[in-house]
């Protein structure tokens, strides 16, 4: 059954259809920049959100990555390295007599199966 449209419906749908508008002429004016080769990128990219994309300094990731290699080192230096992986154990083997006994086991179940089809049959 179709859904009553409202006014408040009506107004969201509106909304909606301007802002993927906006959307779209930013776009379209991207493209005629790149076009008339005025700029070639922006310099600061507005993200999903529409607010602006905020940039860090080389010198600030330079510091975060010093300060994270500090703690990497701190963590080896106290024997928590990053966990290995188990030791595998070596591969399971059948001993002979185990075998021997799967292959009796084996036998002595089929003679019973075709005992039970050969008494069935009489």
């Amino acid at each position: 059954m179709p859904q009553k449209l409202t006014t408040e419906i009506i107004e969201a749908a509106i909304a909606g259809f301007e802002a993927q508008k906006h959307r779209i002429d930013q776009q379209i004016a991207e493209l005629r920049q790149l076009m008339s080769g005025e700029v070639s990128a922006p310099a600061v990219i507005a993200t999903a959100t529409g607010r602006p994309r905020r940039k860090m300094s080389a010198a600030g990731r330079k510091r975060i990555a010093e300060a994270q290699r500090k703690r990497w080192a701190e963590a080896r230096k106290d024997g928590h390295a990053a966990p290995k992986a188990p030791a595998k154990k070596g591969k399971r083997r059948l001993s002979p007599e185990g075998r021997r006994r799967i292959i009796e086991a084996t036998k002595k179940r089929w003679a019973a199966v075709r005992a039970a089809a050969a008494a069935k049959a009489k």
